[in-house]
């Protein structure tokens, strides 16, 4: 009964990953890790291990919804995802070696600080819906970065296109590489690549993001099996959440404003990544952090996050 009940949670666990994951293009990885450490108990290279292959049930929900109402771009989902295969070979064996010199704490440093990193990108990157204010460059004609959907929230036809894909394909190269050290996705790099560097819509960001990482997950997971980090009972049962989960974030987002997009994937990042971080201070052994105070800390800089959005109403403004 008890093992029943257990997975159950991590099912339950799963679809409220696939959903927000979903929803904001991080896959449900950058979600379902934190949460079956922190609040289950798993370890963290298992967590990774199943959080990793979830993913790539995640992409391949949420994608084709995507492709088929037009918020992914297959096109330039392709042209920039080599950069994200590459590094995530070399993050899984960076993570493999971590793991190996009983460093597992600072996995959970490492993974707090990139989500934090990725929010406060996110922040700052806050502008007035809908134009772009970058002209196109060499790279949007050559590359064919560009494309158009309708919004329905709008309820209008919204054209786009991409700027500076040197510097997106940076990005998603750093994003490769901490989806295969963290078993993530990289979905959120990759939404900062293509809504910050590439000056993409942020509807068009998160839904391409979940095109993308379908392959670095398929990569990454390829070479956790490989070194035992993936866990079949605990990685089906994630799978299972995950993938209802992702179905219904796709659908939800074609029916919110991008703002509102934003404004979740911020305030989640805020909690998750504070919440990490004290986790894994406290595991090191040099700063004894109790459980409690861990989850309060972190609820109090969500709520703050809340509130500063709530009072900047340029905070979480997209296209």
């Amino acid at each position: 009964m008890t093992a029943l009940i257990e997975l159950l949670e991590v099912a339950s666990v799963g679809v409220l990953a696939g959903v927000i994951g979903s929803v904001i293009g991080l896959g449900g990885g950058v979600l379902l890790t934190p949460i079956l450490t922190l609040f289950l108990g798993v370890p963290i290279k298992y967590a990774t291990g199943a959080s990793a292959i979830s993913t790539i049930a995640t992409s391949c929900s949420a994608a084709s919804v995507y492709v088929k109402n037009g918020l992914a771009n297959a096109r330039i989902g392709m042209v920039i995802e080599l950069s994200t295969i590459i590094g995530a070979v070399i993050g899984a064996l960076t993570a493999h070696y971590v793991y190996s010199s009983g460093l597992t704490w600072l996995m959970y440093i490492v993974f707090g600080f990139m989500s934090l990193i990725s929010m406060i990108l996110t922040v700052r990157r806050g502008r007035g819906e809908p134009t772009n204010v970058k002209p196109p460059d060499w790279t949007t004609r050559v590359f064919k970065l560009y494309g158009k959907y309708y919004d329905s929230s709008c309820k209008s036809i919204v054209e786009y296109y991409g700027v500076r894909w040197w510097l997106a394909e940076c990005i998603l190269f750093f994003s490769g590489f901490s989806a295969g050290m963290l078993g993530i996705g990289g979905g959120a790099f990759n939404v900062v690549g293509l809504d910050w560097a590439m000056n993409l819509p942020i509807k068009i960001a998160t839904a391409t993001s979940s095109f993308i990482i379908g392959a670095t997950s398929a990569t990454t997971s390829m070479i956790y099996w490989s070194l035992g980090y993936i866990h079949p009972i605990l990685a089906a049962v994630s799978i299972i959440g995950v993938s209802i989960g992702a179905r219904i974030g796709a659908r939800i987002l074609s029916r919110i404003s991008g703002k509102r997009v934003r404004q979740i994937f911020i305030m989640v990042l805020g909690y998750l990544s504070i919440n990490m971080i004290l986790r894994g201070v406290d595991m090191s052994g040099y700063i004894p952090i109790p459980r409690i105070q861990q989850y309060a800390i972190s609820m109090v800089v969500a709520i703050c996050i809340l509130f500063v959005i709530l009072r900047s109403p340029r905070i979480g403004d997209a296209r």
